[in-house]
């Protein structure tokens, strides 16, 4: 009898359920739905409240429509009986945080709050708590914290301290009457199992936490600001559990909510991008992968703990237990194209994609891939959302150099592109330069899966060869086999994610091989593009800050 997992990757628009055969990795039934709400940036639900610049904020509700609907569409699809499914997992994009009540109930729920954007779940991109990351990173360097250097010498904006700060600041009483603060993973889990069980891997990226050493000392907290002193006891949670690990199992309202079996097992959280890194079939060191969406993660495996600058982290057991973990990443990929297109092409480019029956993305990528590297004298700066790494700083932004009358949009879509791709070789460099080697890349997701012309570029970008995950939903698969792990070998899993990776992972046949002549020439373009990083990334000409300060000044 054929046993299955269910895994959910809660993305940044939308949710995906993937319903997989235990014993080989076969995709039986997938669903998608996105977010009613999704990423609200400018407006609160009630149309009224204005968001400021650089806020990024998600209902949760939607996060339960995403359980309610489409686990039901997988088995649908599937004819399979939910006795059969055994495990349960799930992963979020990270850090994304919500305030809640001793309940559980996200304060963004109760209608005393539901014009109060602090009350909502700030999603990985909020990028509002930049002050509070700027005074956050000096006080760790003045007071000489050790875990600065996990952290490649900065915090991010994104991350979960600075969030929380951000709300103490500027909505104090939703700090007060927040019972806890919680990554959505966690809190979804805590709504499937009744029980609140915070994963190792959002808690050690995202929230400050090691394996041996836990949190930052209150000392620390207090020294941030008085109110904070015990965060952790208070606000957080000194229970963590490991990746893989079993967190509880379905309740009987989880189980009518999804039209699952009461009592399936449902494994601790994960982060989105690193729960991928199983489902390519990655368990040893060396080896990085690229998850490619709205924006990028680089994730990579090394034996020891060294202090790479500018990584978002490096966790003992972060992604494989028995690795040290270290996670990179691009906070503007997709986006990037995304803002492009629709906002900076013709009326008439439009029109031939749809006369050709083409979307624009795909129009721009046709006309894109018959320009030859360097041939339109453009480089750009892939800022649009700031930088994670290596520079950690999301009060940058965008640059686009090399225009004159003759630019094309093709060709700026094109320098767009390859201005991520030298993103990516600045973070592999990083890592080589700080003693991880990477000798194999491997890539997941969207845009790795249906563009040709990008994953070219990116081979010939960083002289690397790259392979391509079979999964169409490779996160969602990676949370499948955790499901599996949660359920062990006596109910029909398996004991340990790498004997699951033996079994489930896959990857294409496909291989991107670098184009010599082309390394030859982004050689050259990213020795200018190293350049302008450094010009305007480490302070020789801050005029991206100062631009929006007037912006600011002047809204």
């Amino acid at each position: 009898m054929c046993k299955y997992s269910i895994g959910i990757d809660f993305g940044t628009l939308s949710g995906r359920a993937l319903l997989v055969d235990i014993e080989n990795g076969r995709e039986v039934a997938a669903a998608v739905k996105e977010y009613p709400h999704g990423v609200m940036d400018e407006f609160l639900p009630d149309g009224e409240t204005r968001l400021e610049q650089d806020w990024a904020l998600q209902h949760p509700q939607d996060y339960l429509d995403v359980l309610k609907e489409i686990i039901p569409e997988v088995l649908r699809k599937s004819s399979v009986d939910p006795v059969d499914i055994i495990g349960f997992g799930i992963d979020f994009t990270s850090c994304t945080l919500m305030p809640v009540d001793q309940h559980g109930t996200p304060l963004c729920f109760l209608e005393k709050y539901r014009s109060q954007p602090h009350a909502y779940a700030k999603l990985w991109k909020h990028h509002a708590a930049q002050d509070e990351a700027n005074r956050l990173n000096r006080i760790a360097y003045e007071r000489g914290e050790e875990f600065l250097k996990r952290y490649g010498g900065k915090i991010s904006s994104e991350w979960l301290v600075p969030k929380v700060w951000q709300a103490l600041n500027e909505a104090p009483e939703i700090y007060k009457n927040a019972c806890k603060f919680i990554e959505a993973g966690d809190w979804l889990v805590w709504q499937l199992t009744g029980e609140e069980k915070r994963n190792s891997c959002m808690a050690g990226y995202k929230a400050l936490w090691h394996k041996q050493k836990g949190y930052p000392s209150r000392e620390f907290f207090k020294a941030l600001d008085p109110r904070m002193e015990n965060l952790v006891e208070e606000k957080l949670s000194s229970k963590i559990y490991p990746i893989g690990s079993k967190a509880g199992e379905l309740t009987a309202e989880a189980a009518a909510l999804t039209g699952l079996k009461q009592g399936t097992a449902v494994a601790v959280a994960n982060v989105d991008a690193h729960v991928a890194v199983p489902a390519v079939g990655i368990t040893e060191a060396g080896k990085m992968l690229m998850i490619m969406g709205t924006s990028n993660c680089h994730m990579v495996l090394g034996r020891e703990e060294r202090y790479v600058p500018g990584i978002c982290g490096v966790v003992e057991d972060g992604m494989i237990p028995g690795y040290l973990g270290y996670e990179a990443g691009q906070s503007c990929v997709g986006d990037h194209f995304d803002w492009f297109v629709k906002n900076c092409v013709p009326f008439e480019y439009q029109q031939e994609a749809e006369t050709r029956g083409k979307n624009l993305h795909s129009l721009l990528t046709e006309k894109a891939a018959k320009l030859a590297p360097g041939s339109s004298g453009l480089i750009a700066l892939d800022w649009w959302n700031g930088n994670r790494s290596v520079l950690v700083d999301g009060d940058l932004t965008g640059l686009l150099i090399g225009c004159t009358l003759r630019t094309k949009p093709e060709d700026i879509y094109r320098a767009l592109i390859e201005s991520t791709a030298y993103g990516t070789r600045m973070i592999i460099d990083t890592f080589e330069n700080s003693g991880i080697s990477i000798h194999e890349i491997y890539a997941a997701g969207g845009i790795a899966e249906k563009n040709e012309l990008l994953m070219q570029i990116y081979a010939d970008i960083t002289n690397r060869e790259i392979r391509i995950s079979a999964s169409a939903h490779t996160s969602a698969l990676g949370s499948a086999m955790f499901g599996a792990v949660a359920a062990g070998s006596s109910k029909g899993g398996y004991d340990s994610i790498t004997e699951a990776a033996r079994n489930m992972a896959k990857i294409k046949d496909k291989v991107y091989k670098p184009i010599p002549e082309n390394v030859k020439v982004y050689s050259q373009l990213y020795k200018e593009y190293r350049q302008l990083h450094d010009y305007f990334g480490r302070g020789a000409n801050n005029v991206m800050k100062r631009l929006k300060e007037i912006r600011k000044a002047n809204e």
